[in-house]
C-alpha cells in the first residue's frame, strides 16, 4: 500500500511539473504532450492523485504519521523530479525497476 501511495505522489507531482511554464520539458512520451497543452486538467489530475495519496498514507498510518511521511515524501519526490527531469535522468523503464524492487521488498518484510 505504501509503495502504491508513493507511485501515486510520484505521478502527481510529474503532472503538475509540466504545467509548469517555468520548466524545462521535454516530450519524449505522447502524454507529457498531452500534459503541456491541457494545463487545466493536468493540474486537476495531479491535486486528485495528491490527495488519493494523502488518504492512502492517513489509511496506512494514523493522522500524524502519515501526514509527516506524505509531505517528507513529497519534498523528497519534488526535489528529486525538479533535479533529475531537465538532465533527463527519470525514464520510464528505470521507474518501473525502482517499483518492481520496492514492492518486493515491501511484501517480503510485510
Amino acid at each position: 500500500m505504501i509503495t502504491i501511495a508513493s507511485l501515486i505522489v510520484f505521478l502527481a507531482f510529474y503532472t503538475l511539473y509540466y504545467t509548469s511554464k517555468r520548466a524545462v520539458l521535454s516530450y519524449d512520451l505522447g502524454f507529457e504532450k498531452w500534459m503541456q497543452k491541457n494545463p487545466k486538467q493536468t493540474k486537476i489530475i495531479g491535486l486528485m492523485l495528491l490527495l488519493s495519496a494523502y488518504a492512502m498514507w492517513l489509511f496506512t498510518q494514523s493522522l500524524g504519521c502519515g501526514t509527516l511521511m506524505f509531505f517528507i515524501q513529497l519534498m523528497t519526490v519534488g526535489s528529486l523530479i525538479i533535479i533529475l527531469t531537465p538532465l533527463k535522468k527519470i525514464n520510464s523503464k528505470l521507474l518501473l525497476a525502482l517499483l518492481i524492487f520496492v514492492a518486493v521488498t515491501e511484501l517480503y518484510y510485510n
